[in-house]
């Protein structure tokens, strides 16, 4: 098999598989190179931005969706503000226990009238993707990472879709019960590492 023949299976492996695509390209630059040269294609310096959403993620399946965009999430799925770990709305306010929307220091945001404004709705992350996609997913599979000093549990949502949320064909990963991984959320947990 030449080496270009080898670099197209590779890179098909790496458009099938969600964990291992990085490896796959990696592992294309590795024949090419103990063929005679590096003629097969690899990642690009640009293109590795592809392939790392956020820490402890190396990926070919997206970021579910999420008001802030990383799709940090507390430990029952909500979405919470990626920097700091705070409760938001589905619109990336701050919220209080009541899920009125807060300032950083606390105190209620208010409307021209000096009225609180009105809570917004707060819906668990994988629930609130899989809504905006008109399907059924559930939060399942998890991997950890140590991430920041901390130890990070990076969770699939999954589904009985056949594609992801960025298009691709959809993989097992780490769900079960014949769902595939649609998107992936994080929850960064207070666990040294």
């Amino acid at each position: 098999m030449g080496r270009d023949r080898i670099g197209e299976a590779l890179e098909t492996l790496a458009g099938e598989t969600s964990r291992r695509g990085f490896l796959a390209r990696a592992g294309a630059a590795l024949v090419a190179g103990t063929a005679g040269g590096m003629v097969a294609k690899v990642v690009k310096p640009g293109d590795a931005d592809a392939y790392t959403n956020f820490c402890g993620h190396t990926y070919t399946t997206g970021s579910c969706i999420h008001p802030l965009g990383l799709p940090r999430v507390d430990s029952r799925g909500f979405p919470v503000r990626p920097g700091d770990g705070r409760a938001i709305d589905n619109i990336g306010r701050l919220v209080n226990d009541e899920g009125l929307p807060i300032h950083d220091d606390g105190s209620l945001v208010r409307d021209p009238d000096g009225l609180p404004l009105p809570p917004a709705p707060r819906i668990k992350i994988c629930k609130l993707t899989a809504k905006e996609h008109g399907i059924e997913a559930h939060p399942q599979g998890a991997w950890y990472r140590c991430c920041g000093g901390t130890v990070r549990k990076l969770w699939d949502c999954c589904s009985h879709h056949d594609r992801r949320i960025n298009g691709d064909a959809a993989l097992h990963g780490y769900c079960y019960r014949g769902r595939k991984v649609f998107c992936v959320t994080y929850y960064q947990t207070h666990v040294p590492c």
